[in-house]
C-alpha cells in the first residue's frame, strides 16, 4: 500500500513519542511522554486505574486527541492524521480489549469476516483461508461456528486476539487482556501473545496491572505514574 502524504519515514521504531500531552474533559491526563518501542519488542504498560494507560493506547490508534508533542505510530504522524487516513493507520494495528467486544449476534467466523469485509476483502475463498488459518494459530479453529456467549473467557479472548491478527498488523495494543481471568488462563493468553511476538515479529504493547503475570513472563516494562511515563528501576 502506498503511504499517505502524512506518513513518516520508517525506522526501527514502531512507536515514537516526544513530549506528548494527552487531554481529557477535566484537563491534562498525561504530559511530557517520551517513548520509543522498536519493531518486534514486547512491552508491558503498567499503572494504577485512572493513570492514563487506556487513554495512551487510544491515542496511539487515533481514537483520542493529542494536545501537543510528536507522535509517530507505524510510520504515521498522528498529529497530522486526517480523518480519512485513520482506517489506513488502523489496518497496521490490532486491538485486543479486556471485555472482548465480540459481536454477540454473529458466530466466531462471522466476527472475523466482518473485519475483513470492512477492510476491503471480497473473495470468499481467500477470506475462508485467512480466517481458518488465524483461528488455528490461536487454538480455536474448532470454534469457528460457535456463538461468542458459548465460549469460555479464555476462548473469547483467543477470538479477540485472532480478530486483532486478521489483517497482519505490525503492532498489537492490548488493554488489560487478562483482567477477568484466572491465573492459568491468564498464563495461557500471555504465552500466546509472546509466541506471536516471537514467531511473527508483531510488536506488542500490553497494558496490565497483573504483576504476577509480568513477573512470570518478564519483558520490558514502562509505567504510567504522576502524569507521565517512567521506566521502573
Amino acid at each position: 500500500m502506498k503511504q499517505s502524504e502524512n506518513s513518516m519515514e520508517h525506522d526501527d521504531n514502531v512507536i515514537r513519542l516526544r513530549n506528548l500531552a494527552i487531554c481529557h474533559s477535566e484537563g491534562i491526563l498525561l504530559q511530557d511522554v517520551n517513548l520509543d518501542i522498536r519493531r518486534g519488542e514486547f512491552v508491558y504498560l503498567i499503572g494504577k486505574s485512572g493513570s492514563g494507560k487506556t487513554s495512551l493506547l487510544r491515542s496511539l490508534y487515533g481514537d483520542h486527541a493529542i494536545a501537543s508533542g510528536e507522535a509517530a505510530v507505524c510510520g504515521y504522524d498522528l498529529t497530522r492524521l486526517k480523518r480519512r487516513q485513520v482506517p489506513m493507520l488502523r489496518r497496521q494495528i490490532g486491538i485486543v480489549f479486556q471485555n472482548y467486544r465480540l459481536l454477540k449476534d454473529r458466530n466466531v467466523y462471522e466476527n472475523l469476516a466482518f473485519v475483513l469485509k470492512a477492510t476491503g476483502w471480497k473473495k470468499r475463498d481467500e477470506m475462508d483461508r485467512r480466517i481458518m488459518e488465524t483461528l488455528e494459530s490461536v487454538g480455536v479453529k474448532d470454534k469457528a461456528l460457535s456463538m461468542p456467549q458459548r465460549l469460555s473467557e479464555g476462548e473469547q479472548q483467543r477470538v479477540g486476539i485472532a480478530r486483532a491478527l486478521i489483517n497482519n498488523p505490525s503492532l498489537i495494543l492490548a488493554d488489560e487482556t487478562t483482567g477477568n481471568m484466572d491465573p492459568i488462563t491468564s498464563s495461557e493468553i500471555i504465552e500466546l501473545l509472546q509466541r506471536i511476538n516471537r514467531e511473527d515479529g508483531v510488536t506488542m504493547l500490553i497494558a496490565s496491572h497483573d504483576f504476577m503475570m509480568i513477573d512470570k513472563f518478564p519483558s520490558r516494562v514502562i509505567c504510567c505514574e504522576d502524569g507521565t511515563l517512567v521506566s521502573p528501576e
